[in-house]
């Protein structure tokens, strides 16, 4: 908005110094389409969806294949913070995406520089994740691009056809956990025709499940989605009746364009045969 503004808390000359430091940035961001900087990886995903031309940085996870909801190459196309208040003012965006575990501290020196910071939970539905792509595509100014991806969200999601067998399905997630019956994952594997096995166990979000426990009670298939010893264990292998099929954990952190990716896995994974 080629607006200057007094930081306070931050010298013109240490500006100048971490401003230094990034390559360069969009410029003549407007109240219609302003420059942004997002801290939280869900986000950064749909941002480079609905508005890649405006985005000064993407938060540091999107660099790291163990956090990052997008491919690495996209994310090394664009400069990334820490999240340190000090950096993200000193690139002067126009509005910044975080979610709601931002830290109070971080967040008060941000507005005490004039800066616009939106907040976002965790979708736990599709429902909700739509909503927050059309919100961030709105903030963007570029509600058309929005409605693009919602489209593509909505026909990825879409319930699996035809006459297909609900598959006694077990998601073993990073850290050997299962997701919830509350999830993004966990609706998505209703909408393909996956019934979520952790619920069949009486399992809940984020509940720990050693290997000995999965093989007492195998499902049909058992997505692995982690790479503990657990995970990799070549006991997986003896159980004929049990179906097991690698799922990259970055299908798992966000809704979103995730899920559109996610749902193309899923259905590789059935019209693969069950």
């Amino acid at each position: 908005m080629g607006r200057k503004r007094v930081r306070g808390g931050l010298s013109a000359g240490l500006a100048l110094l971490i401003a230094a430091c990034y390559p360069a940035r969009p410029h003549g961001g407007t109240a219609a389409a302003p420059t942004i900087v997002s801290l939280n990886p869900c986000l950064d995903a749909i941002i480079v969806e609905v508005a890649p031309s405006q985005v000064l940085a993407l938060s540091h996870y999107s660099r790291d294949p163990g956090s990052s909801s997008i491919p690495a190459k996209v994310a090394a196309r664009y400069t990334v913070t820490g999240g340190a208040a000090e950096e993200v003012i000193a690139l002067d965006p126009d509005l910044v995406l975080a979610s709601s575990f931002l830290p109070q501290p971080t967040r008060s020196a941000l507005e005490r520089a004039g800066l616009k910071v939106e907040m976002f939970g965790s979708p736990t539905t599709i429902a909700d994740s739509i909503a927050q792509v059309r919100q961030v595509a709105a903030l963007a100014g570029n509600q058309e691009a929005g409605e693009r991806l919602v489209a593509d969200i909505s026909r990825a999601a879409a319930p699996a056809t035809g006459a297909h067998p609900v598959v006694a399905t077990l998601l073993w997630q990073p850290g050997e956990i299962v997701p919830g019956e509350a999830t993004v994952v966990a609706e998505m594997l209703h909408a393909k025709g996956f019934a979520n096995h952790a619920a069949a166990m009486g399992l809940s979000q984020a509940d720990f499940v050693p290997l000995e426990t999965v093989l007492a009670d195998p499902p049909d298939l058992l997505l692995v989605a982690g790479n503990s010893v657990g995970q990799r264990h070549p006991l997986l292998a003896d159980f004929s009746s049990m179906r097991v099929e690698p799922l990259e954990p970055r299908l798992l952190f966000c809704g979103g364009p995730t899920i559109i990716d996610l749902a193309q896995r899923l259905d590789a994974i059935r019209e693969g045969g069950l």
